[in-house]
């Protein structure tokens, strides 16, 4: 810390620090809550954010700092800088915008006269911000089950950890291993070891719970913590699921196919999520949709807005749920309530949409039309076939291919018996109509839906071929290839939010794309003998996932050595 006798000064002392390094200048005669400095000068989020009487620059806005302070060199008052006028100078000429953190009842005041100053005193012992700091680590939008079992407490462990030096990386780490145990005991079969998992499964959602909590609370956010934080979410789950089935299998009944069906489901839904929500981030309206006018009017009624959180089955009802009936129950009903759960609450959710798409009358982006190419995972041969079938596939809807496409593939894979050339034929035609997402930008209302159709036709064949081929280790191994081909696709999710693009299309290449992959599959079920078809499933799966792993670890710990920015999501539960 240094003192500055005016703007000529600080500039001075400024330049003096290293050019890597976070800076700010703060008023001399500021009052306010340790809390207030704290959301104003250390959220790793922004480039440059400022509060009444403090600004702060990353090195990335050191540059408008240092000429905002050159263009305040007059705007002194009694020897020191006039800071609030240098957050506006800097808000002036920053490329982006200059971050006001919202302070509530903090106080963050520079007082003019010793009145002033012993009122703002008074306010500032007034508010307890430790108390503040502790709501507000908590996620402003969340689940029934979330905000009243397990934020009320949590909170308070987030503090623990944050007084310890602890990261949420580190609790986020945590949370994941708590979750494979879990896992483990479930795959046990005993009911010992589900009661055992059922109780580590919620550890593990407090844990997680708790990561985000202390993140807030501390302001500790990076790419890297938001990448782990929903990538892990993701691994615990669905290993859950297998852990499940694995403990069913030891106790005689086969759950596989279930296992891979919620997990299907659940993937498809949470696609169904990000692409909506891609398609609409940036688009402009010409009207308001009658459908979210009546989402608004509900949201003004209180006991309207938990249950419709609670329909949609968030992470934290679901893993309630799953953890009473994995205690009480067994696998199946753990299972069949699971998919139950998520069909419904994928039919409210995507209903919804539906009707806000075709009653909004929405300008989409070009941003938005990249986003959803990149999320349709398109491999070498949906493109070799674009520019030849340009003229077939242009005029018509592109969700109408990508469906009409979908449900030949998973149909023919249905209604043939196994060794069958049949579903060949049907992923053939996949192939052929799948250059639709590729032949026009995806602006349509609905287009948002091709990814979602597409992951369901890909899923959706591998589960239906793998059960056909009924040998054991096959649904098991159909469950890890399609394993490995998610994380791929919440991997590029998570870097479009990001803002850091699309996996590099070599990647997209070498495992074939969305297309490529479904035929690939069929051929292999077309040639090979069950027993085989088992091992070539497992092939594919380890390939998959050490492709898109290596090159996915490598691109999050280079981004987040590299210092992009920190990024938190508080969006929808998942």
């Amino acid at each position: 810390m240094r003192a500055a006798s005016d703007a000529a000064d600080a500039e001075t002392l400024l330049a003096a620090v290293p050019a890597d390094e976070r800076v700010a200048v703060v008023d001399a005669r500021f009052v306010g809550h340790v809390h207030a400095l704290r959301l104003g000068l250390t959220d790793p989020r922004f480039d440059a954010a400022a509060i009444p009487g403090a600004v702060t620059a990353r090195p990335a806005a050191r540059p408008a700092l240092t000429k905002a302070l050159r263009t305040t060199s007059g705007d002194a008052s009694n020897g020191s800088v006039v800071v609030g006028i240098l957050a506006d100078h800097v808000a002036d000429v920053l490329d982006s915008d200059l971050h006001r953190p919202e302070l509530g009842d903090l106080v963050a005041e520079v007082p003019r006269d010793p009145q002033a100053r012993n009122e703002a005193r008074q306010a500032v012992s007034q508010v307890d911000d430790e108390a503040i700091r502790l709501r507000t680590a908590v996620k402003s939008r969340d689940g029934f089950f979330t905000t009243y079992c397990i934020s009320p407490y949590s909170r308070y462990l987030a503090r623990w950890c944050a007084r310890r030096g602890m990261t949420p990386n580190q609790v986020t780490t945590a949370s994941l291993i708590t979750a494979l145990i879990a896992a483990g005991c479930a795959a046990t079969g005993t009911r010992t070891g589900f009661v055992a998992a059922g109780v580590l499964l919620l550890l593990s959602f407090v844990l997680d719970c708790t990561d985000g909590q202390l993140a807030r609370y501390s302001l500790q956010y990076s790419t890297l913590g938001a990448w782990l934080d929903a990538t892990f979410d993701r691994a615990k789950e669905y290993a859950y699921y297998a852990g499940l089935a694995l403990g069913a299998a030891r106790g005689g009944d086969d759950v596989w196919a279930l296992a891979l069906g919620a997990m299907v489901l659940q993937t498809c839904r949470h696609v169904v999520d990000f692409s909506f929500n891609e398609a609409n981030v940036d688009s402009t309206s010409t009207n308001t949709s009658p459908t979210a006018a009546l989402s608004d009017k509900l949201d003004s009624v209180g006991w309207t807005v938990w249950v419709r959180r609670m329909i949609v089955l968030p992470i934290g009802e679901r893993w309630a749920m799953i953890a009473v009936l994995t205690a009480l129950t067994t696998p199946r009903i753990t299972f069949y309530a699971l998919l139950v759960g998520c069909a419904l609450a994928a039919c409210y959710t995507t209903a919804g949409r539906l009707l806000r798409s075709l009653t909004r009358k929405a300008r989409r982006t070009d941003r938005a039309a990249a986003a959803l190419l990149d999320l349709t995972d398109s491999g070498p041969l949906a493109h070799a076939l674009t520019g030849p079938l340009r003229g077939v596939l242009r005029g018509v809807p592109a969700p109408v291919t990508a469906f009409a496409a979908g449900a030949v593939a998973v149909l023919t894979a249905w209604l043939a018996p196994y060794g069958s050339w049949l579903p060949v034929l049907g992923a053939a035609v996949y192939v052929l109509l799948s250059p639709a997402a590729l032949v026009r930008p995806l602006k349509g209302a609905l287009d948002w839906l091709v990814p979602p159709f597409y992951r369901a036709a890909e899923y959706g064949t591998v589960l239906v071929l793998a059960a056909k081929a009924d040998v054991n280790g096959a649904l098991p191994a159909a469950f890890g290839l399609v394993a490995a081909v998610a994380y791929h696709h919440y991997d590029t999710v998570y870097r479009i939010r990001g803002n850091a693009g699309a996996p590099p299309y070599w990647l997209v290449r070498a495992i074939g794309g969305h297309e490529g992959r479904t035929l690939l599959v069929t051929v292999l079920a077309a040639l090979l003998a069950a027993t085989d078809f088992k091992v070539a499933l497992t092939a594919l799966a380890v390939a998959v996932a050490l492709l898109v792993l290596v090159e996915s670890i490598r691109f999050w710990v280079t981004a987040h050595r590299r210092g992009a920015p920190a990024v938190h999501d508080e969006g929808e539960p998942a």
